[in-house]
């Protein structure tokens, strides 16, 4: 998708939409908006929408952050605490590990 040729309007809406996506568990899409959306919001010369735009542009980089951290947090947890959880961590997994090491 060409983001450039939009026009303001349709870019702010666009920005919107993807942010608010986010919030349905998908953490991608608030990647992706950042991605898209960040020329537009930091490095173009100002119009009206931009500063919307920067806005929607830096919460989604933050929850992006957020969700970063928390996966890898609980990767951390899960991967150290695996064996002493016993049965309820095999139940969370797809693919039990043999050994305890």
């Amino acid at each position: 998708m060409d983001f450039s040729k939009a026009p303001n309007p349709r870019k702010l809406q666009l920005c919107r939409t993807y942010f608010y996506a986010g919030f349905a568990l998908l953490p991608f899409v608030w990647a992706i908006n950042v991605c898209w959306c960040f020329e537009e919001a930091f490095r173009k010369p100002p119009f009206p929408e931009q500063s919307q735009i920067k806005r929607f542009v830096t919460y989604s980089a933050v929850g992006t952050l957020l969700w970063i951290v928390a996966l890898i947090a609980w990767i951390i947890i899960f991967q150290t605490n695996r064996t002493a959880w016993g049965a309820t961590a095999d139940y969370m997994s797809f693919m039990i590990p043999l050994g305890s090491a």
